[in-house]
């Protein structure tokens, strides 16, 4: 399978990684009255770690100092930005997680900048958040919308940390390590919650086909684009994830969003689009 994944073209399989993410998200989604999002986070990203191991195939012992004091931070980082994001889509639309989340790697793009223009892509995304803040609309959730923004934090921390682990690490040895961190700090909410005392081999094959669709598939399809692609480019196609979102929650799992927060979702791209567009190199 992992040779077919690397067959295709690099912008085919930056967006069918966003849409495996996306479809990833909304089975997740689809498993929580049963198991709970602690319990479906503690599925997925335990079965990613055992996927990942068997073919990376990381050697802990030969992990120097050096290396573990990065790729520890790097590995819980994840795991708290998956715990906490699937805790905010229990409580919202996906399509509106992810776009609230997508603040920051959007703050990091743009950190640091002095330039007028950068300031105005977070004045454009800044205007998303307003449209879909809990007091343009009652029947959104307050505390899904501050676990998404926590959950944005906590991405922005991975890509800063993932910045640092990649130039003392190998990608797969990294993300496979990591991985093991993230377990060691989700399963045991996924325990406290009894969300794993309910799973049978149907919720297992879908946490099998959960970890494939948000971790195993796009992280091979993103490796090979980010070999073949401008960075620039990689990062244009990845803005589109707020849209992939709200079309993936509609389709899966009927999720509707109101004029607003479609017109937030939009903003929320185009300026992540174009913060990348007017970076400098």
């Amino acid at each position: 399978m992992k040779n077919k994944l690397l067959n295709i073209p690099p912008i085919p399989a930056v967006l069918f990684a966003i849409i495996s993410v996306q479809s990833g998200a909304a089975i997740a989604k689809g498993l929580f009255p049963a198991i709970g999002a602690a319990g479906t986070a503690s599925l997925r990203i335990g079965i990613s770690a055992i996927i990942l191991f068997a073919v990376y195939k990381p050697n802990l012992f030969k992990i120097t100092p050096k290396q573990w004091k990065v790729v520890i931070p790097y590995g819980l980082c994840l795991g708290a930005m998956n715990l906490i994001f699937y805790m905010s889509i229990e409580r919202i639309p996906i399509g509106l997680a992810v776009t609230l989340e997508f603040i920051g790697p959007l703050l990091v793009a743009v950190f640091g900048s002095k330039r007028f223009i950068d300031y105005l892509w977070v004045l454009l995304a800044a205007a998303g958040i307003v449209l879909i803040a809990p007091w343009t609309n009652n029947g959104i959730n307050v505390l899904g919308v501050l676990l998404a923004l926590l959950a944005g934090a906590f991405w922005a921390f991975y890509i800063v940390l993932g910045g640092k682990v990649s130039k003392v690490m190998k990608d797969g040895e990294a993300v496979a390590t990591g991985m093991l961190f993230a377990s060691l700090l989700i399963v045991p909410f996924g325990i406290m919650g009894n969300g794993l005392s309910n799973i049978t081999p149907t919720f297992l094959s879908l946490g099998v086909a959960l970890a494939l669709l948000s971790s195993a598939i796009p992280f091979t399809l993103e490796m090979k684009a980010l070999g073949q692609l401008p960075a620039r480019t990689f990062s244009i196609l990845m803005s589109l994830e707020p849209a992939a979102a709200s079309i993936c929650a509609l389709i899966f799992l009927q999720e509707y969003l109101a004029l607003n927060e479609v017109v937030a979702v939009v903003f929320v791209v185009v300026a992540s689009a174009g913060s990348t567009m007017t970076a400098k190199a």
